[in-house]
């Protein structure tokens, strides 16, 4: 990202502070970024001359559920494979390719959501070390799991019956975040979830609080009613993927303050490219029944006050990175959200869970902020054109 010059006026015609929009009708709003941080937003006025003129803009996105070390754009399940067995350097370049990717889609901040392999840490230290990368990448290096027992490509293993407190406080002093790996994954063809849970609510709950004491948050995979029961009676901070979530369940999450990351796209893929994995009519019909359960419980999750975040499992197979996090933009918003709160999924309100800088338009806030060619509230494709970088 080029950086911007030492006092810059922005006019946008119309902007999405993070939290509320402000409509061309309105008039045009001047942004004014000093050293890298913005210290005033005004309407613009006819006697000021502005630096850069666009027509709508809004803070970076964030993509808070990916596998950065994983190409989603490879559909070939053979070439997948063989890839978890190609060499560091290997995975470095194809992750460095997921970040320009990334960059490209408007995402100025990423959550990795745990690899084997040490791949998230290494990018993490090379776009901490470098002052005009174009992104920022939280790492939780491995998650944590049950041996023989799903996640051995992202996770490593606590044994049954062993207390996990000294392998979090061990954990903590390098990961941003935790990762547990709750559940398995989906079996689409019998429409639910594989095996119990990995880890008991008490188990769990101590993984939550040594996190915490680190000053540090928690997110799991987890799917199931057997595995989301553990994860809110235990307060985990987020809940990813939480396919088959119930309004109780939802209920709960809202009154503890649970996070949601519900990663429509990759079974959404499943169900628009089955003849990839050959699923039969009936599996279809299961990945249908899924995504529509789906889009009911997130619908409801918005009206009942969960912290929704939008976060897209890229890496997964038919999840490209950048794409794929406004590909679930628009999953939100066919899921009944408005427009105003699924930009909010994707820009403030993560930044405000983990306590980072950012995601809104306001003085003081680092200028980390994307400009499209017309405003998504008029033209919603407009999130899937051109993206213009404007400052750091």
């Amino acid at each position: 990202m080029t950086a911007a010059p030492p006092r810059t006026i922005l006019r946008a015609a119309s902007l999405f502070d993070g939290e509320t929009h402000r409509p061309a009708s309105a008039g045009p709003t001047d942004v004014v970024v000093e050293g890298g941080r913005i210290v005033a937003v005004e309407p613009a006025s006819a006697e000021t001359r502005a630096d850069v003129e666009v027509a709508f803009l809004m803070p970076g996105l964030v993509e808070a559920h990916a596998h950065i070390f994983l190409d989603g754009a490879e559909l070939d399940f053979a070439v997948r494979t063989d890839y978890l067995k190609a060499d560091a350097e290997t995975m470095v370049a194809t992750a460095r390719a997921n970040v320009a990717r990334t960059a490209a889609a408007g995402v100025t901040l990423v959550r990795d959501a745990g690899d084997r392999y040490g791949i998230n840490d290494r990018i993490r230290g090379e776009l901490a070390a470098d002052p005009a990368a174009p992104l920022r990448l939280r790492s939780p290096g491995l998650g944590v799991k049950r041996p023989k027992r799903y996640g051995g490509f992202m996770a490593r293993d606590i044994g049954e019956g062993v207390d996990p407190s000294a392998t979090i406080e061990a954990m903590v002093e390098e990961a941003d975040d935790v990762k547990v790996i709750l559940t398995g994954i989906i079996d689409f063809e019998a429409g639910g979830v594989k095996g119990a849970p990995q880890f008991s609510a008490a188990e769990l709950a101590t993984i939550v609080e040594v996190t915490r004491r680190a000053g540090k948050r928690t997110f799991a995979h987890c799917s199931g009613l057997d595995g989301l029961e553990v994860a809110v009676e235990a307060g985990i901070d987020s809940i990813e993927h939480g396919f088959f979530m119930t309004r109780a369940i939802l209920e709960v999450m809202a009154e503890k303050g649970i996070a949601w990351v519900p990663t429509f796209s990759p079974v959404h893929f499943q169900w628009a490219r089955p003849e990839l994995a050959g699923w039969s009519a009936t599996t279809i019909d299961n990945l249908r029944r899924i995504l529509d359960g789906h889009l009911e419980h997130v619908g409801l999750a918005d009206r009942l006050g969960v912290n929704l975040v939008a976060g897209s499992d890229a890496g997964s197979p038919g999840v490209p990175h950048g794409t794929g996090l406004v590909d679930e933009i628009f999953h939100f918003l066919d899921a009944g959200l408005s427009m105003t709160a699924a930009l909010t999924s994707a820009t403030s309100r993560p930044r405000r869970l983990w306590a980072c800088e950012g995601g809104r338009i306001a003085p003081g806030e680092p200028a980390e902020l994307v400009a499209f060619d017309a405003s998504p509230f008029d033209v919603p494709a407009a999130l899937r054109g051109a993206v213009t970088r404007i400052a750091r």
